[in-house]
């Protein structure tokens, strides 16, 4: 069964897979960048951080500590954890398997 989301919109899709077309870590670079401010791409890989720290079972002051990331953000991502759409969790899941493989390496 597909997932169905509730933001889906054509211009979404566009953007999602203009995404997919990126093949390495500089055409990331060069596309987000272009495409966000360094805010908001300090604050998406923030987000991700925290996510992986929860992910370890980590505590908020760890996390906090760590990222400098409010308790409120901590929160809502722990949200997202329990309760979202699964993304930060596929990412996540992913993500470990590439650093297993590396380290097999």
């Amino acid at each position: 069964m597909a997932y169905e989301s509730k933001l889906k919109r054509d211009d979404i899709d566009q953007l999602f897979d203009a995404v997919l077309t990126l093949e390495d870590r500089e055409d990331c670079y060069r596309f987000f960048e272009d495409i966000c401010t360094i805010n908001e791409i300090h604050s998406i890989s923030q987000r991700l951080q925290v996510a992986k720290l929860l992910s370890e079972k980590k505590t908020y002051s760890e996390i906090e500590s760590i990222t400098s990331a409010s308790t409120a953000t901590i929160s809502r991502i722990n949200k997202c954890l329990l309760y979202g759409a699964d993304g930060y969790k596929r990412v996540l899941a992913r993500l470990k398997g590439d650093e297993e493989e590396k380290a097999e390496e």
